[in-house]
């Protein structure tokens, strides 16, 4: 097992030490593994970023806005510049569920990056954000010009493809409870600021988001929710949730 999460002391001790920053979140097991991929253009110089950067095109989107929708062909992927945008799938019954929450850093439009064939799920704004778009055809060219950025690419598919088998792993061996409880551990790790003995998770997050990223329903949430807080785990409020036992809410995850 990671030892991250063999030690939730650790985990606490670097929430706390880092309240700013600001992290991709989805279900996963190892929480040092949650922003892999942020970084997936690192390896390139000034020039050859620059170059990137000139191949795009930068576009914004408001609050809630579609960034592309299910089904929708696949043209090329966004990089994100500024704000987080939220991947989700939509079952037949238009039930939703939420794949993950990408910052800064990460980019959204894959697998299929030189275009063609349909988007699998959809994306959409949770704020203002900035996005530098890049066709296939630009991809492509890039790839054949730069072998750096190739391997940009290869290493940002290969994060995107370590989350989503993460998640369906969440998905397929933990309770809905045990994922609810790693989800607030998740979000108090990346999103939490110290108070007291307290970490108070700074994301606004509904517990309608809680339930699309747990696969449960809002109302399953709220009565769960509220039996944490009962057993002294969280405190709820009505602009704030906070992780009050850390330490025990984490063996709960587990």
């Amino acid at each position: 097992m990671n030892k991250m999460l063999r030690d939730p002391n650790r985990m606490k001790e670097q929430a706390v030490e880092a309240p700013d920053r600001v992290s991709a979140v989805y279900l996963s097991e190892v929480l040092s593994d949650l922003d892999e991929g942020a970084d997936f253009l690192s390896r390139l110089n000034e020039r050859d970023l620059a170059t990137v950067r000139s191949a795009g095109s930068v576009v914004r989107f408001g609050k809630g806005e579609g960034v592309f929708f299910q089904g929708d062909r696949h043209s090329g992927i966004w990089l994100i510049e500024k704000g987080t945008v939220r991947t989700f799938y939509a079952g037949p019954s238009g039930r939703e569920i939420t794949l993950a929450l990408w910052t800064r850093g990460h980019f959204v439009g894959g697998p299929e990056i030189f275009g063609g064939g349909t988007h699998m799920w959809s994306a959409d704004a949770q704020e203002e954000v900035e996005l530098l778009y890049l066709t296939g055809a630009r991809i492509r060219q890039l790839i054949d010009t730069m072998p750096s950025f190739a391997i940009c690419i290869i290493n940002g598919l290969v994060a995107k493809g370590k989350c989503y088998s993460a998640l369906v792993q969440m998905l397929g061996t933990r309770s809905v409870t045990e994922r609810l409880a790693q989800l607030l551990i998740i979000l108090a790790d990346t999103h939490g600021r110290s108070e007291g003995n307290r970490l108070v998770i700074e994301k606004k997050i509904t517990h309608e988001h809680l339930a699309a990223i747990v696969g449960s329903t809002r109302q399953w949430v709220t009565m769960t929710l509220d039996k944490f807080q009962k057993k002294g785990l969280i405190s709820v409020s009505r602009n704030k949730l906070s992780v009050e036992n850390y330490e025990l809410l984490h063996g709960l995850a587990t």
